[in-house]
């Protein structure tokens, strides 16, 4: 893999875990659809489905 760019980890750094790499959500992980949200989001809202988890 290689490493993240300095760019990249200042647009996301709110997705970016402990170890460098990039997590999502729990709900989000599976999720087909690219509105991913971060791990760190405690409050999960689906704007694709119109659901609140």
């Amino acid at each position: 893999m290689p490493a993240l760019t300095k760019k990249f980890k200042e647009e996301n750094a709110f997705f970016i875990n402990e170890k460098g790499r990039v997590q999502y959500n729990e709900k989000c992980q599976r999720c087909i659809n690219d509105c991913k949200q971060s791990y760190r989001a405690v409050v999960v809202f689906c704007p694709k489905h119109k659901c609140a988890y």
